[in-house]
């Protein structure tokens, strides 16, 4: 092999056959998503300002730290007549794609919502849940070059769907750059109010409001280490989806999928930046090779071949392992954000697939399709937090209220019982 970088791919290849496989597997599983000391100082200092100052901190650290010239909130603040007018100058394709990809989505997220319940004892005493939705959400959605309609989409319409009163959303405008498929994407999903701005700035201004900026309930969505540690910060004033980490795939392969797609398929996750994990599995050790063959020569293609390339020689790998089972194994060891079964009948795994963000079943669907259009929501869980998180839903956005109303017998009854219980603490 080569040792010029830019003609090989340093990406590992493991083999549960060798005796050091779990260590080097939990060396290249392993990472630390928590921000040093100096990080989460300067995000103290950031909420601190926006608690006490409000919206003149907002218009501060705006400036500073997106290179803007405001002077008021009003420059930072996007009504629902321009929401529109992004929507309805977008070109005839995208809008359509935008509409579509909305449309399923929110098909998707309409069959998940949870209704509330009641049961009626013998002695007429009645236990129930009621299901209420959140007043208010706020949506962080990336600025500059990671500027996602999809993420948009992906945890706006949740929100809307689960019947939240008020939908929030801020999104940074680096160097004051408006992104029109976002705006469009917000006019879509029913989001109530925008307001440029981004950072930890933005994620106090949610969780404590400020003049013009109102306090949330809850803050979902993605965003740099800056905004995952004000997300971590201010859990317990307002409640938080999830911690997230660097984007993940991993695929389990039977040998019979196009290398080339499942090249594809790696590059689609590792592209995202340069932690991100791209793994690929399979019993067919002479597949292996010819994926290997086909990153190579695909590689170079690609417009972020430089980020690809860095993904996968730090974090990437192809594993053979014996068989099936041992795939199984490995798949629930590793509770991938993004899991592709490419194989003739995915069906037969998915039983045993115990933990796994999203599971994408067979040759033809690929991980790209979730990102964007399929349905189901690409906000997951990542970093093995699979094995006890799910994808954000409309769940995410409701909360359960239990019911208890006592009959006069089942007072009488349940009193008794409570008051045995009371005096053996």
């Amino acid at each position: 092999m080569s040792e010029t970088l830019v003609d090989t791919v340093e990406i590992a290849r493991l083999s549960t056959a060798d005796g050091d496989f779990e260590t080097r597997l939990d060396a290249l599983l392993a990472w630390e998503g928590v921000s040093d000391a100096e990080i989460q100082r300067r995000v103290h200092d950031i909420l601190a300002g926006v608690r006490a100052r409000g919206d003149s901190a907002l218009i501060e650290y705006s400036n500073r730290f997106d290179r803007l010239a405001v002077s008021s909130m009003a420059e930072l603040t996007l009504g629902a007549e321009r929401l529109e007018e992004a929507f309805v100058g977008l070109p005839e394709e995208q809008r359509d794609a935008l509409s579509k990809a909305a449309e399923r989505i929110r098909s998707y997220h309409d069959r998940q919502k949870p209704e509330s319940w009641a049961f009626t004892e013998a002695d007429g005493t009645v236990l129930g849940q009621q299901v209420t939705a959140l007043d208010r959400a706020g949506i962080y959605v990336p600025g500059g070059k990671a500027a996602y309609p999809s993420s948009v989409l992906m945890n706006a319409i949740p929100a809307h769907v689960a019947g939240v009163r008020e939908i929030v959303m801020v999104v940074p405008t680096p160097d004051g750059v408006l992104n029109e498929l976002v705006l469009a994407a917000a006019h879509l999903a029913g989001v109530n109010h925008v307001f440029t701005i981004g950072g930890a700035q933005a994620v106090a201004a949610l969780a404590y409001g400020t003049e013009t900026v109102p306090r949330v309930d809850k803050i979902v969505g993605p965003g740099n280490i800056y905004v995952a540690t004000a997300k971590r910060a201010v859990f317990g004033q307002v409640g938080i989806d999830m911690i997230a980490g660097p984007s993940e795939i991993l695929v389990v392969s039977d040998g019979g999928t196009d290398p080339d797609w499942l090249a594809m398929d790696l590059f689609s996750q590792a592209e995202h930046d340069e932690d991100a994990q791209a793994l690929l599995v399979s019993w067919d050790a002479s597949h292996l090779n010819a994926v290997e063959a086909s990153i190579e020569r695909l590689l170079p293609t690609l417009e972020r071949e430089q980020i690809v390339r860095q993904s996968l020689s730090r974090r990437g790998a192809l594993i053979h392992c014996r068989n099936r089972e041992e795939a199984i194994r490995l798949i629930n060891r590793i509770a991938p954000e993004h899991l592709e079964l490419s194989m003739a009948d995915p069906e037969a795994l998915l039983p045993e697939v115990r933990h796994a963000g999203a599971i994408f079943m067979g040759r033809y669907t690929a991980e790209a399709l979730g990102d964007y259009c399929a349905g189901p929501n690409h906000v997951l869980p990542t970093s093995g937090t699979a094995r006890f998180s799910s994808p954000l839903g409309v769940y995410d956005f409701q909360k359960r209220s239990s019911i208890i109303n006592c009959s006069r017998e089942g007072a009488s009854k349940l009193g008794r019982v409570a008051s045995i219980l009371a005096r053996k603490r």
